[in-house]
């Protein structure tokens, strides 16, 4: 029997040092970056216009700062501050839920939902959560059931937006018979994007239409309008850079905030498109570099994210409401028309009317929204730019990145004066209103 009993008390012992002992999940800021990375990366893979990139950066970014704001006091919830956003359900059972972990499973979730190339990011998830589960298996699918909960209520809200009846409306019409109205520009004269990118539901403003900015000045070709001096400040400004050569900084700058997804690129007879991010994403990346600067948790790294996300997705709905409206034509269409044919911008001219400058507006609004989260005067190294072979610029503050970025359009030869100044203060004023609006910190 004593023998018998020390097998057994042997075996328990064995059995007992054999068993994986549970650690609880950590989960980290840098997480959250390479994951928003991920989706980047794919989302120029698949090529997203910018108005669309912007939406795919904010419902993900809200599913998780909703998460955060449960289990951290000085985070309030989004429900009921923006548009139809109700509050998220609890988990059904507290135990062993671990809530940041809920949140980026929420992210990585919602954000297969609006991209096309969903095996991508499947892969990449899969390989995080075979790590979590190996590490803790019980808070990892009591986290998991949560994270999907709430991406699946966040879902069920944004399906609500708008955006799926747009994906079924007419293409927008060119009147080819009124030379003041845009027109397709080469070289690949694709029609204009998301005409009706209005009628998506917004996450703060009031609507579309709440940051109206002037009307743009009035088309002529008299050398003593205003529209006309505009057209031809373009036209020289190119001429001064290229008298600069190698050494134009002007050129620099617009090449570094070009940030078009799509640049159709012709050879012979051959068409190819280079992929780029976008806008928003050129935003997104320097609101990693500012949570990275002052090594922001993951709860303030959540936070960051969504405040400008929304800016962002806002600021597209306001200037693309505005682009439609005024219909400007675009200044290599003018000047190829009626002062040389053989001119061409320094960047590709984007699919879509002139006024407002789409990148004036977003940066005005990102800038006000991160100034908001870490201060005026925050000097920063812009790196994001690094992948398309252009080396990082230097920014005393958020403000002057905007700044350049908005006049970087002009030395592009793809904007009027006009769009790029009325457009970093409709953005401005924009991301002021919601900064304002959003309540989204306690103390």
């Amino acid at each position: 029997m004593k023998v018998k009993a020390s097998l057994i008390a042997f075996a328990l012992l064995v059995l007992t040092s054999c068993q994986k002992k549970e650690e609880p999940i950590v989960v980290t800021a840098e997480e959250f970056h390479q994951s928003v990375d991920q989706v980047v990366e794919i989302m120029i893979h698949d090529i997203f216009s910018p108005p669309v990139a912007s939406r795919i950066f904010a419902y993900p970014n809200i599913a998780a700062y909703e998460i955060i704001a449960k289990k951290n006091d000085n985070y309030k919830s989004l429900a009921g501050q923006v548009t139809e956003l109700t509050s998220i359900p609890d988990p059904k059972s507290t135990e062993n839920v671990n809530y940041d972990l809920a949140a980026l499973i929420a992210h990585i979730d919602l954000s297969k939902r609006l991209i096309f190339s969903e095996e991508r990011l499947e892969n990449y998830r899969d390989s995080l959560y075979t790590v979590w589960a190996n590490q803790n298996e019980s808070e990892f699918n009591a986290s998991k059931e949560y994270g999907l909960q709430v991406a699946d209520y966040i879902a069920a809200w944004m399906n609500k937006d708008n955006y799926k009846e747009t994906r079924t409306m007419p293409k927008f019409t060119v009147d080819s018979e009124d030379p003041t109205r845009w027109q397709p520009t080469p070289p690949a004269y694709m029609n204009g994007i998301e005409p009706h990118w209005s009628k998506i539901r917004p996450f703060a403003l009031d609507s579309a239409a709440q940051f109206k900015p002037i009307p743009p000045p009035s088309f002529s070709l008299d050398k003593d309008s205003q529209f006309f001096k505009e057209v031809m400040e373009v036209y020289e400004v190119k001429k001064s850079m290229i008298g600069k050569g190698d050494k134009s900084d002007e050129i620099a700058i617009a090449q570094f905030w070009d940030c078009n997804p799509y640049v159709s690129v012709t050879r012979g007879h051959l068409m190819f498109a280079t992929k780029k991010i976008t806008p928003g994403a050129h935003w997104i990346g320097i609101t990693k570099i500012a949570c990275r600067n002052v090594d922001a948790d993951f709860d303030k790294t959540v936070y960051a994210y969504t405040k400008t996300s929304i800016a962002i997705a806002d600021a597209f709905i306001s200037c693309w409401d505005e682009k439609y409206r005024s219909n400007l034509i675009r200044p290599e269409t003018v000047i190829n028309e009626y002062i040389d044919d053989s001119w061409e911008p320094v960047l590709q001219t984007p699919p879509f009317p002139e006024y407002t400058s789409g990148h004036s507006v977003v940066s005005g609004a990102a800038s006000t929204a991160l100034t908001d989260v870490f201060g005026d005067d925050f000097a920063f190294e812009d790196d994001t730019e690094l992948p398309y072979g252009l080396p990082i610029r230097t920014f005393k503050s958020f403000r002057q990145a905007a700044d350049e970025a908005a006049i970087s359009r002009m030395y592009g030869g793809i904007h009027y004066r006009a769009a790029i100044e009325v457009g970093i203060k409709q953005g401005r004023d924009l991301g002021k209103f919601i900064v304002d609006k959003l309540d989204m910190t306690k103390g």
